[in-house]
């Protein structure tokens, strides 16, 4: 009668530690986050397309492509694994990697504006249109993660379930930031007048 009430007892008890609760939001943190990264990796597939495309159809800036490819190579250059989510450095590491392939996307695009028959080029636009469309999955992957995250760490963060986490390991997931947070909260200047 003692060992079953014991055990019962013992049951009641692990009902509520949030276990089962820390593996699932565990996995489905891993699976968003293999989302973000499988984005990444179409846009980083795109990359030499579309600077084939610029170098065979404008004389283009050479040094805007060339921060294009290296920033390609050394957001590629970094081992994406599921454990990069548990490491902060390594995540910051990345997302940097990645803010500057982005920024030189950017860029190109608008340097890209200044050539006429680049923008009349089908295959040109036809890319411009595909990395832009990459873009934005990668913004909804992104936030699908910030969400996957949000709710795994209020559970390591809660009490009863913080107890759990301390005794298995769990720890909170690094999120994303931005990397310029001061220099976005500046409005933008904006002048309509003549030059």
């Amino acid at each position: 009668m003692k060992r079953l009430l014991a055990i019962l007892l013992m049951a009641t008890a692990l009902t509520g530690c949030g276990y089962n609760d820390f593996q699932r939001l565990d996995e489905d943190t891993k699976s968003k986050w293999s989302e973000v990264l499988n984005q990444y990796q179409r846009r980083a597939d795109l990359v030499p397309n579309i600077v084939a495309s610029v170098k065979g159809e404008a004389n283009f800036e050479q040094e805007t492509l060339t921060k294009v490819i290296e920033a390609r190579s050394k957001a590629t250059s970094i081992q994406a694994t599921p454990e990069l989510i548990n490491d902060p450095a390594a995540f910051d590491k990345f997302q940097q990697a990645q803010g500057e392939l982005s920024s030189a996307l950017s860029r190109l695009m608008v340097v890209a504006e200044q050539y006429p028959q680049l923008q009349a080029n089908q295959a040109f636009r036809d890319l411009r249109v595909t990395l832009e469309g990459t873009e934005n999955r990668i913004t909804v992957a992104r936030n699908a993660y910030i969400q996957s995250v949000q709710q795994y760490n209020v559970l390591a963060r809660s009490f009863p379930t913080n107890l759990t986490g301390m005794v298995f390991g769990y720890k909170a997931k690094p999120n994303f930031t931005v990397q310029n947070e001061a220099e976005i909260a500046r409005p933008p200047t904006v002048d309509f007048g003549s030059k």
